[in-house]
């Protein structure tokens, strides 16, 4: 997700300050950010370690519990799992601190940066999923009030959606801040009395229209998918001017919806270079959004990442064993 302000696409540890600050200066003095072992290993093992970068929603968390259980008990690596925001774990790519971002949201700036000028990341080939971000209504809205899915009639609804967060204007609930967002230029461009408000994470925001969905309370809000959630709670897009490409080149003047994400992998050039076992496993991965929602929901109903990997490994030993042939 990125264009203007980039940054999508989620329940896992939100990326706390102080993980970031410890990133750039570990870039600078060599200082560690805070780690979390995905998986036990030694340092002795033919794979040695890889680094995975962590950002902070459900179907990320997902990808990497999957990548890093086969990692670990197919190939022999040690997993080293690190809480970082989209746009930091780019940052770790030139100090070494971040060997995969394995799910990436478009990013154009941050691919120049890091790929083409800097030359300290590659891109690693799509992961399968193909991604969708916009603007959603609860499913009861969208019955009661059927033109609400066109956006050329929100500003008929602002009043209803109207919130003490959004100054007696309607209300856009966005989620965590760092997630790829072109709302607040879209509500300027398309002339819309609206006011985007920040829920603060994935999970917030999924809580925010759970709850509209069954107290019947009105709520626009920006979501994604593939996400596990939408299983539970049908959401219903709003339609905006449709995507043409370059429309949302200019990050202040976008006026059109979302174009669609064919997300992908980005490692590090040095563990690309490598021969590591762990590179080419990152290069391979690639499955389904329903693969993906499939994990995130037992994830979500209380297993832990590990277990709700091997459960998805156990039943797809086809496509594992493709991935490292």
């Amino acid at each position: 997700m990125k264009k203007a302000g980039l940054l999508l696409k989620r329940t896992v540890p939100a990326v706390a300050g102080a993980a970031a600050t410890a990133l750039l200066l570990a870039g600078c003095g060599g200082a560690s950010v805070n780690q979390v072992a995905a998986a036990s290993g030694t340092a002795e093992a033919p794979c040695g370690s890889v680094n995975v970068a962590m950002n902070a929603w459900v179907g990320y968390t997902a990808d990497a519990a999957v990548y890093s259980y086969v990692a670990k008990n197919k190939l022999g690596c040690t997993v080293v799992q690190k809480d970082l925001n989209e746009q930091i774990s780019w940052q770790g790519f030139a100090s070494g601190e971040v060997d995969v971002i394995i799910e990436n949201w478009g990013h154009d700036d941050l691919a120049k940066q890091y790929i083409t000028d800097q030359k300290v990341a590659v891109d690693a080939g799509p992961t399968g999923n193909v991604g969708h971000i916009g603007w959603y209504v609860a499913p009861w809205m969208a019955e009661k009030y059927p033109d609400i899915t066109d956006g050329k009639n929100l500003n008929k609804y602002a009043s209803m959606l109207a919130t003490s967060e959004s100054g007696g204007k309607g209300q856009v609930l966005d989620g965590d801040p760092a997630f790829v967002t072109n709302d607040e230029a879209l509500v300027k461009n398309l002339n819309l009395d609206y006011k985007v408000v920040f829920s603060g994470s994935e999970a917030a925001l999924i809580q925010s229209f759970r709850t509209a969905e069954q107290n019947k309370t009105p709520l626009l809000g920006y979501f994604y998918e593939p996400q596990w959630f939408l299983s539970q709670v049908p959401l219903k897009k709003v339609k905006l001017p449709e995507w043409t490409k370059g429309c949302d080149a200019n990050a202040e003047k976008v006026a059109c919806d979302y174009p669609t994400y064919t997300l992908n992998k980005i490692i590090s050039k040095k563990f690309a270079d490598s021969g590591s076992p762990a590179a080419k496993l990152a290069k391979s991965f690639k499955w389904t959004n329903e693969d993906q929602n499939a994990v995130a929901t037992d994830i979500q109903g209380g297993m832990t990442p590990e277990a709700a990997a091997k459960k998805w490994v156990d039943a797809h030993q086809d496509a594992v064993n493709a991935w490292l042939t």
